[in-house]
């Protein structure tokens, strides 16, 4: 695993009720290099971290009478949001696990649990944390010109897309945005097109697959009087309107043979005929054209010019589908209910049922859907709270036929087999040394030779 920062610059604090479990977390995690400071109990948690920042804090989550991890996961969330949380519990469940990952934890792991597992966790959660700053350095770049309300999402392949529009807007090259329909390919143009050296100038967007051919080339080009029935005067057309601008071609692909010669030709010389007009007429304008289909496949077909198709992708940007970054759901799912709080003036939560629905659904309409689908959900609930009913019944068929959260995770081990495993782990480390083994997993001679009995690991 790559290094994310410097060791000695990352404070971890540890949250548990149980002294052996402090002290063992205390003395592995120092040995990586880590800063270590331990809590025996939420509210001291809450204590310390009002004097000192984390990186990452690992909770038990159960934690004596009062506060539980669930509820350092709040507040760490509210005081120190960029720290990672990961929770420890012995008594998971499928509700608790959904509540902690709804509620920002990077991750929960069921005791007992490997130390190896453990600190892969906590590298992982590292390289996470990295990545959440350079995603919102990235989107303050962005952002200082043009709010880009509905690209939400901190799943590395969307970061690789903030990049790409960082890098893409100082340019003038032509840019080809793929991705299934709902992904969000006309934000990501609006975003190069408002981050951009033309961003006083005109955005015009238009989609080609939405009109026949005949009109959408008088759309595009312009036409003067008496060229066609009904053109009873002359009319600029897009490019000429976008001069010093940005035309941005959705589903370019569905372009007529005819059209993708003209749209050629335009690109070229950088200048247009109207439709009945011999005269050129000089254009400045930057091209991002977008589809939902492999532009290559097309070209192998014969459906698409090779020679436009080469204009167009002078740079790629590739959108992945929803079903490939699940990991925004939580992001996307708060970012579309607080933009429905605002207009109705309530507040909306989501049901452990529904957010389960939600993560295992496939979303072939992606973003835009699951935005419907909220919608819908907030226009039929009365509550305050979404359930699977307020759904739409395409979203929740799956789950209605049996598909439930855990079915997706069958392959995960019991938690007596990953005990099992641990116990077995450390016997092999310890040479068999049932005294030593015991003296590690914190219980005595006889309560080990108990458990391996139970689990038939005893030699």
């Amino acid at each position: 695993m790559k290094a994310v920062e410097s060791q000695s610059t990352v404070n971890i604090l540890v949250v548990d009720d149980d002294a052996e479990t402090r002290d063992l977390l205390r003395e592995v995690l120092g040995e990586e290099g880590y800063n270590v400071v331990v809590s025996s109990s939420g509210e001291e948690a809450l204590e310390v971290g009002k004097q000192e920042c984390f990186d990452i804090i690992i909770s038990d989550l159960k934690l004596g009478p009062s506060l539980t991890g669930l509820d350092v996961l709040k507040a760490y969330k509210s005081i120190q949001p960029e720290s990672e949380v990961i929770l420890i519990t012995a008594f998971g469940s499928m509700e608790t696990a959904i509540e902690a990952l709804k509620g920002g934890a990077f991750d929960y792991l069921s005791k007992p649990f490997k130390i190896e597992e453990l600190l892969v966790q906590v590298g992982r959660a590292l390289e996470n944390r990295a990545l959440v700053r350079e995603n919102r350095n990235l989107r303050q770049q962005l952002e200082s010109q043009v709010q880009l309300t509905s690209l939400v999402g901190r799943a590395p392949v969307m970061l690789e897309v903030y990049k790409k529009i960082a890098m893409v807007s100082e340019s003038r090259s032509t840019v080809l945005i793929y991705g299934e329909s709902g992904t969000g390919k006309e934000l990501v143009a609006r975003a190069i097109h408002y981050n951009g050296p033309r961003a006083e100038q005109r955005f015009f967007a238009i989609n080609c697959g939405a009109l026949p051919e005949s009109l959408l080339e008088t759309e595009l080009f312009g036409h003067v009087r008496g060229s066609f029935t009904g053109a009873v005067g002359n009319k600029r057309g897009i490019f000429e309107e976008a001069d010093g601008g940005t035309v941005f071609l959705d589903e370019v692909a569905e372009m007529s043979p005819a059209l993708q010669v003209k749209l050629l030709r335009t690109l070229e010389e950088q200048e247009v005929r109207r439709v009945g007009s011999n005269r050129a007429v000089p254009v400045d304008v930057r091209i991002l054209a977008a589809s939902n289909r492999n532009l290559a496949e097309r070209v192998e077909q014969g459906k698409f010019r090779q020679d436009l198709y080469f204009r167009l992708r002078v740079i790629e940007i590739e959108l992945p589908p929803l079903r490939e970054r699940t990991e925004d759901i939580p992001l996307l799912a708060e970012h579309f209910l607080k933009r429905f709080e605002r207009e109705r003036g309530r507040a909306f939560t989501i049901s452990p049922q529904a957010f389960s629905v939600l993560l295992t659904y496939d979303w072939p309409g992606n973003v835009r859907e699951l935005e419907n689908a909220l919608e819908a959900a907030v226009a039929l609930n009365r509550s305050g709270t979404i359930t699977l009913e307020d759904l739409p019944p395409k979203v929740r068929a799956d789950f209605q036929k049996g598909r439930r959260l855990e079915d997706f995770y069958s392959d995960l081990p019991s938690l007596d087999e990953l005990r099992g495993k641990y116990v077995a782990h450390v016997l092999r480390v310890v040479g068999d040394n049932k005294l030593k083994a015991a003296a590690i997993l914190g219980i005595n001679r006889k309560t080990l030779y108990r458990v391996l009995d139970r689990m038939k690991l005893h030699k």
